[in-house]
This record gives C-alpha cells, structure tokens and sequence, in this order.
C-alpha cells in the first residue's frame, strides 16, 4: 500500500477532500479542496506548491558518468553545462522510448536525473564496464515545486543571497536552506514560470512551512494532481502511461513509440556520439514515422449541437480526461486522443493526440469520438500545436 512522502505531515492535515492517489508507491494528493479549478487558477494566477518527492532521482558520478549519461539520453549531453538542467527521452535498441526525464549537472562528472517509473537497474546496465556510479537517491531527496508568476518574489524572501533574478529556464543554484544544501531548479511540469526544491527529506517539512508562509502575500497555495493534470495538458506536456507506453511495458510492439512518434523528435541529436537507439532512429528518420504527436482542438459549436441533441450543455468541463478516444477521417479511424480537458484559461475543449503522419498537418480537420447519452458520436476537431498554452513569464528573465 501508499507510503507517506517526507511531506505528508504537511499536506494531509490540508487535504480536506482526504482524496489521494497512488504515486510511484507514496500518497500523493489528488485535490486539496473540493474544487480543483481553485488550485489550477493559483498556478496560472498567483502561486501554487506541490510535493513531487515521488519522482525517481538518479545520481551518476565518476570519471565515465558523462560517457555513460551521454550514451542513454537522445540528447547530447555533452553540451549541457554545469548548472544547466536537459530534458531528453531514452531509448532502448530499437529506438522506442523508455521514459523521459530531466538532467541536471551538478558538476563535471555529477548528474542528476529524474525519472516517471523505475530505470536504476537499465541505467546500471548500460554502465557496465564504465567507471562511474549510478545510485537510486529517490529516498534520499524530497522535492517541492513553487509554480505561478508569484514564484519568484516569494523565493526571494527565503532565498536573499541567491541569484534567482538572472536564473534562466532549466538552469539550477546551489543554495543553503538552515544550514543544509538545497538545489533549487528553474524547471517545472505546468508551463508556467516555477521552481523545484531539492532537499534531504527531513528539512522538507520547514522548507515547506517557509514557503508556504512566505507565500500568503502572494496567494499561495497547495494544489494537486487534479489540478496538475490540467496545466500539463495546457503546456502540451507528455505523461507516460497515458500519452505513450513505456517500451518496457508495451504488450505488443503497435504499444510502443519512438521520439519521433510522441513530438520528441527534436530531441533526438543523431549527429551525436553513439547511444541506444541511434541506428534505428536513424532509419526511422529517413524513411519518416508512420505516426505523430499533435494537439488538438475540439469544434465548441460541434459539441453544442452534439449535446443539444438531447437538451443537455457540452459536457466537458471538470477534471482532465486520461481516458483514450478513437479518431476518425472520412469514417477511417486514424488514432487517438490520450489526454484531454476544457481549458478554464483558454475556454476551448484540447487534447493531446497520436494520428497517422499524413493527418498531422497544421489544421487537418478530423473527427473526435464523444459519447453522448450513452452513445457515441463524432465531433469535428482540428489539428493544432500540442503547446496551447505558453504565459511570457515561463521562460522570461527577471531584472532589478
């Protein structure tokens, strides 16, 4: 059963719904309050804290562990620069993705990745013969993310001395927080301007209240994976499991995908030195993919005049949908929707999708399965960029 994270004293006497799912083996909170559109309009308007201590975390050091980095991640690690965080996907032989994740490095021969499921083991294999190390510090690191534009003047407050105005979009500081190092990170999984906090597990609980208690000038507040599901959504942000099966669990080889299938293509840098899945990307790259990653946008007047039919309003709003969708051109059925909700920001119905590559061009209208009363019809939808949403201060550098 569920574990508490190194943060549950904190966030179980606020999560008065008492609703909680399972996360990497720790209870994580679904929503806090009985509206989860309060906590997403925290993270788009003011600020919002979550514990994502449940993340695998990965340390590889010695003198190989670029090498051995280099040779798992697509992306050609060797110009990422010392504090400076990538995010890449893993292959296995084939060119299917295993997970994706983020990089960071921490010093010349010291990184740090993230993981969604468990890869101790495949990273350890893939270093055989290398001189370096490869630990599992997932216990060993709790982790909180502060996402929303008010992220920044609040870490401020508790973080005087640190350059935070000049930290740049998946870069990271070094930082001390009572007396303990903490790595603060410009990265986050809401499309937002935000941080994470990486700390060992016993300070988390003060550097939650710290925060926390900074922030209430500022409108923060805690928020759950209800709410996160749709901001990912919005910042056209895979999830695995849902957007795409890990090689390593596929059923069947029609399960898994390459980068170049889940929108990751550009992360794959063929040019670099070798890694797992070069050759096979390779061909899949000259000979094109047979599907594509897209977003998108579902007709609102369709969905009217589908659930008018039967004198209801669209029934779309609320939580994020995880549940896949068949979608169809000229009655052909030519993939589906995995990830989809109605935007509160942007007050459009929008999904993330896998079609076939010729359906994939900007503005291909398709056909989106909805059911309706019982019964399943089709609402038009057209494609568009998996990105729907992207505030200026996500990535913008503060001054003064």
């Amino acid at each position: 059963m569920p574990i508490p994270s190194p943060l549950h004293s904190r966030t179980a006497p606020l999560c008065i719904t008492q609703e909680w799912r399972d996360w990497s083996g720790y209870l994580a909170a679904i929503t806090y309050q009985p509206a989860h559109e309060v906590e997403y309009y925290a993270v788009r308007n003011a600020a919002g804290l979550l514990d994502v201590s449940p993340l695998y975390k990965y340390e590889v050091t010695g003198p190989d562990a670029l090498r051995l980095v280099n040779r798992v991640m697509t992306r050609d690690i060797a110009k990422c620069r010392v504090g400076q965080v990538m995010y890449s996907p893993w292959c296995d032989e084939d060119g299917k993705v295993i997970d994706d994740g983020t990089i960071a490095r921490l010093g010349e021969q010291h990184f740090r990745l993230t993981a969604a499921d468990p890869n101790l083991r495949w990273f350890q294999d893939v270093g055989y013969g290398m001189d370096a190390d490869v630990r599992d510090v997932s216990t060993q690191l709790a982790a909180l993310a502060l996402q929303g534009p008010n992220s920044l003047p609040i870490l401020k407050i508790l973080f005087k001395e640190a350059k935070l105005d000049a930290l740049k979009y998946y870069y990271l500081l070094q930082s001390e927080f009572n007396g303990t190092p903490i790595t603060i990170t410009r990265t986050g999984y809401t499309g937002d301007r935000g941080y994470e906090l990486w700390i060992a597990p016993d300070k988390a609980a003060p550097l939650w209240d710290r925060v926390m208690e900074a922030g209430k000038s500022y409108g923060i507040i805690p928020f759950g994976l209800a709410a996160l599901d749709i901001l990912r959504v919005e910042a056209g942000l895979l999830l695995i499991e849902v957007d795409y099966t890990s090689s390593q669990h596929a059923k069947i080889p029609a399960q898994k995908s390459s980068p170049y299938e889940i929108g990751l293509g550009w992360a794959a840098d063929l040019s670099k030195d070798e890694f797992i899945g070069q050759r096979a990307l390779q061909a899949e790259k000259k000979a094109g993919s047979p599907r594509s990653f897209v977003g998108l946008e579902v007709d609102w007047k369709d969905l009217d005049r589908l659930y008018g039919a039967v004198n209801l309003p669209p029934q779309v709003a609320g939580r994020a949908s995880r549940i896949a969708v068949p979608l169809y051109a000229n009655g052909k059925h030519v993939g589906q929707a995995t990830s989809m909700v109605f935007s509160p920001i942007l007050k459009k119905y929008v999904a993330l999708a896998t079609v076939e590559s010729s359906y994939a061009q900007m503005g291909k209208e398709i056909e989106f399965e909805v059911t309706v009363e019982y019964v399943r019809v089709r609402a038009k939808a057209k494609v568009t960029k998996s990105l729907f949403y992207e505030p200026p201060q996500k990535k913008s550098v503060a001054r003064g």
